[in-house]
């Protein structure tokens, strides 16, 4: 374990680099899995960057790991929880998408359990996202998520959910199109649960009636989306002007095309922002076909696309959070700080983890979940080094 990550003697950890939020060196002092000291002692060396550890909204798997698959269990979720430590994230709403009810709810359960069985899987899985079923029908904004199990929205059958879960459901992505959508929307909003506008086809009107009723969040915006779209109003243009919704974004180089990274940062502003991975379980494996759970096939190509095979739609990313920080500064022209911003202290706030979840800043007494990781050049290259989780170095690329 390098210098910039050691125990000193017996429990304490010693975490050294320049801070995120001033560029300034300091040094951490981190016991019983929370930050015990702050200091900024006269000539260190430190060249890495520290941060608060990072959060990813939006991860469907990763590195093979699939936790929507049908046989997946409580292990599955360890081993891709485990993989997405080496990408930095100290924090993870691990994702389930459309599929049938008794899929969906075995599927919770097996994210409940890895979580009752190991402290630091834990720490790690901050929530559930439930990405559908209560989508929109239509080719495009439906996306890779099988029609035949997209269905109105149902709180009963999010009761359900959330019970197979152990309450750690903490956002539902849906399209406010169906009828009784602003009912759902209170309802799973009164429980804190985060309500968010995605896989659209939604007039100005339903969404506006939808964040009335309580949405606070729209899911990898500019995505899920029809191939060609009417120039205006539509659901795109409608939730970036909406200031009351704040914005999940893939910077991936795939899902957006640098001109409309800068765009929609400067449309929402930095402090609306989210990055997300939309990570699927091909993240990490060789090019080739895959399959979805329902049997879709996917194509991984050479440039880093993953799309359904023989379409142009996209079925999720395969780069990690750090591509889309480093994006965030080469193609929106954001600061360093900001676009770490915007995994770390914008989907804490949103998701109301607060101060002391060692994701929003760095500061005594917060839990040490903490991200070390070097930014070359312009800072638009960015290579994880360390991740720690709830005191736990969990990754040391170092050696």
């Amino acid at each position: 374990m390098s210098d910039a990550a050691r125990r000193d003697g017996g429990s304490e950890l010693v975490v050294k680099g320049r801070s995120i939020e001033d560029g300034r060196p300091i040094r951490l002092s981190v016991q019983d899995g929370s930050i015990a000291a702050i200091e900024r002692p006269a000539g260190l060396e430190a060249p890495d960057w520290v941060s608060p550890g990072w959060l990813d909204l939006q991860v469907n798997g990763y590195d093979g790991h699939d936790p929507n698959a049908a046989d997946a269990t409580a292990a599955t979720t360890r081993a891709m929880v485990e993989s997405l430590w080496r990408t930095g994230i100290t924090g993870a709403c691990v994702t389930i998408c459309t599929e049938s009810q008794e899929h969906m709810l075995r599927a919770l359960s097996a994210v409940a359990a890895a979580c009752e069985a190991d402290a630091l899987v834990a720490a790690t899985v901050v929530g559930i996202h439930v990405e559908g079923p209560h989508i929109a029908t239509e080719d495009g904004p439906r996306g890779a998520h099988p029609l035949r199990h997209v269905r109105p929205p149902d709180v009963a059958e999010y009761r359900r959910w959330q019970e197979a879960a152990g309450g750690l459901i903490r956002i539902i992505t849906l399209s406010p199109e169906w009828e009784g959508a602003p009912a759902y929307i209170e309802a799973i909003t009164a429980d804190g649960v985060v309500a968010s506008i995605g896989h659209t086809a939604a007039t100005s009107d339903q969404i506006r009636v939808a964040v009335d009723a309580g949405a606070r969040w729209s899911t990898h915006l500019g995505n899920g989306a029809h191939a060609l779209i009417r120039r205006h109003p539509n659901y795109v243009w409608d939730q970036l002007a909406e200031d009351r919704l704040s914005a999940g974004f893939i910077f991936d180089g795939q899902h957006l095309p640098p001109a409309v990274m800068k765009t929609v940062i400067r449309a929402k502003g930095v402090e609306r922002s989210v990055l997300v991975s939309d990570a699927l379980y091909v993240a990490g494996l060789a090019l080739g076909v895959y399959h979805l759970p329902d049997g879709a096939a996917v194509e991984l190509s050479a440039e880093g696309r993953l799309a359904l095979q023989g379409t142009p739609y996209l079925a999720g990313a395969v780069a990690p959070l750090s591509v889309g920080v480093g994006h965030a500064v080469r193609f929106a022209g954001v600061a360093l700080a900001d676009a770490i911003g915007m995994v770390t202290a914008n989907p804490s706030r949103l998701l109301d983890l607060g101060v002391h979840s060692g994701h929003e800043t760095l500061r005594v007494g917060a839990a040490a979940n903490l991200t070390v990781f070097a930014a070359a050049g312009d800072a638009a290259d960015v290579r994880v080094l360390r991740t720690i989780v709830a005191g736990q170095v969990v990754h040391d690329a170092t050696g």
